[in-house]
């Protein structure tokens, strides 16, 4: 390369005369169609899980006409996250803020090395409430991740874990008018929000239906974890 400064540089003209391998017309289109085939493979996914949860959400409420009020605490063990962020190592699992829950793994995702009790790790197929903030529900479909503040890691006690994501759900808009009021502060919930009733489905017809509503829940947490893999 000619040019007349001390330190050796690259110009426009230089540019010109570069000559970049490319691949065939052929090897081109075939790599489109695989990347063309994997993208529309992740949007049926996305549209699976979308129908799987709704299918999830019809049945339960179909399932009230005999339901009962119960307090939703009695439903599951609501697991506070804890500052897993501060000393983060930047190595080993990923910490699951609200930021992980509602937009992915990003680069400012947070890793830590800590050694964890089983409560605070989230696995896939695991349910997450973020409490403060967005108040949302999410079924974990990412590798082992260590829960942090802000969200409940939700542990279904006696019932299957669709009856407890569907009662959630149905406590979502209370919840968030509770949290609205809260001007001042980051709208959040208290722990003794959780001791509101909920009408779920009786005993007997969480027996009835839990395989078909167990196997649409698995179904949809295997479509995400695919797309994972696919994205």
């Amino acid at each position: 390369m000619l040019n007349t400064t001390v330190q050796a540089t690259l110009n426009l003209s230089d540019l010109k005369r570069l000559e970049i391998p490319v691949p065939p017309c052929s090897a081109r289109k075939a790599i489109a169609e695989v990347l063309g085939a994997l993208d529309d493979k992740i949007a049926a996914n996305a549209r699976l899980t979308r129908s799987a949860d709704e299918l999830l959400s019809v049945t339960f409420q179909s399932l009230l006409h005999a339901g009962q009020y119960v307090p939703l605490s009695r439903l599951a063990r609501f697991v506070n996250g804890r500052a897993f962020t501060k000393g983060a190592t930047g190595t080993g699992r990923v910490v699951i803020r609200i930021a992980e829950l509602n937009s992915g793994i990003g680069g400012s995702t947070v890793y830590n090395d800590l050694d964890v009790v089983d409560d605070h790790l989230a696995r896939p197929g695991d349910l997450l409430f973020a409490w403060s903030g967005s108040l949302t529900v999410h079924r974990w479909f990412r590798p082992e991740g260590i829960v942090n503040q802000h969200i409940f890691k939700v542990i279904p006690d006696g019932v299957p874990i669709w009856v407890v994501k569907c009662a959630l759900d149905q406590k979502l808009t209370d919840f968030k008018a509770i949290a609205a009021d809260k001007a001042t502060t980051m709208g959040h919930i208290q722990r003794r929000h959780l001791d509101e009733p909920v009408l779920v489905p009786d005993a007997a017809a969480m027996r009835e239906h839990d395989p078909a509503m167990s196997a649409l829940w698995q179904r949809a947490l295997l479509a995400e974890q695919e797309s994972l893999q696919l994205a």
